[in-house]
């Protein structure tokens, strides 16, 4: 799994959009110190949420599983762009076969669990995908209906702040699925550090 930060929104923006609430503009310094205490207090503290939206994130989102994507679905407020499996099937056609306990090999287009039982049953679902793919002319439309709920994707994925709180805050947890937790803390990593204040106490919930 990789995570790549593409763009984010200054701090400046958030603290100006507090401000026009008050017309306080003269207070204010460009996203310092007395900007980052107006939104910690406001946005986080007070619970005035809303103010956290004038930030947005943009991450691109490499090798996580078509599984772990069904779940970052469930967070409505957010942009998803995902590699499209209709044309991208064809780069497996091309592969030469799959052998059950070669992980390495397999974990170029599959995420491994760690448990052997299911990682190989996974290459064989991954084999079998292959050997469709290679035998038929079938459209990919139809093809793409055996694949593995553990095959590989990657997507770039928008969010304002606020929505970020709350995926944090649940998928940190350690009732969260294994790998969308190693998302959420991939994130979290990724993170501009001066944005950090406004995230830190959802990780640390999760974590708790």
């Amino acid at each position: 799994m990789q995570i790549t930060l593409l763009n984010f929104t200054p701090l400046n923006i958030c603290s100006h959009a507090i401000r026009t609430c008050w017309q306080s503009f003269d207070k204010g310094d460009n996203g310092g110190e007395k900007d980052i205490e107006l939104i910690d207090r406001v946005g986080n503290k007070f619970k005035h949420a809303s103010t956290l939206e004038h930030l947005y994130y943009n991450f691109y989102i490499q090798g996580i599983s078509r599984a772990l994507l069904q779940e970052l679905a469930r967070h409505r407020i957010a942009s998803l762009s995902v590699k499209s499996t209709r044309y991208t099937l064809k780069e497996l056609k091309k592969e030469a076969e799959f052998k059950v306990g070669d992980f390495e090999n397999a974990a170029r287009y599959i995420v491994l669990t760690g448990n052997a039982l299911v990682d190989n049953a996974s290459i064989k679902a991954l084999e079998n995908l292959r050997e469709i793919l290679a035998a038929t002319t079938t459209s990919l439309d139809i093809v793409k209906y055996c694949l593995p709920e553990c095959y590989k994707t990657e997507l770039t994925w928008s969010v304002n702040a606020r929505s970020l709180q709350n995926f944090l805050s649940l998928r940190s947890s350690k009732s969260a699925l294994w790998e969308i937790k190693n998302l959420a803390n991939k994130i979290y990593e990724t993170l501009p550090q001066e944005h950090k204040f406004i995230f830190e106490k959802c990780v640390a919930n999760g974590e708790s």
